[in-house]
């Protein structure tokens, strides 16, 4: 079961384009600093806002990573692996089980 998000998409969306914008306007303000700045306006914990920052940079392309989309790809690919995995295996030993049932002298 998936964690309740503590805050709303609209709330994260402004306060990482305000760090965006903070960023912009003065280059010389670090990441950690803007986050700071920004957190404690917006009532956002500055680790989590810094971590939405990042990942907004990744996904921008500004940053090297893996994007949100990218991961939700991986996660449904990981997923499906799983499931066929899981599948084979039903199927081999469904096919052994009817094979010693064709053939009572086979070994397996």
């Amino acid at each position: 079961m998936p964690a309740s998000r503590k805050y709303p998409n609209e709330l994260r969306e402004r306060a990482v384009r305000l760090v965006v914008e903070a960023r912009a306007e003065d280059p010389s303000l670090s990441l950690n600093r803007a986050v700071v700045r920004i957190g404690e306006r917006v009532g956002v914990n500055k680790d989590t806002l810094r971590g939405w920052a990042k990942q907004a940079e990744i996904d921008s392309g500004r940053r090297p990573g893996t994007t949100t989309t990218g991961a939700a790809e991986i996660k449904a690919l990981r997923q499906e692996v799983k499931e066929l995995k899981r599948a084979n295996e039903i199927l081999l030993a469904a096919s052994s089980f009817f094979a010693r049932e064709l053939d009572p002298r086979l070994p397996w």
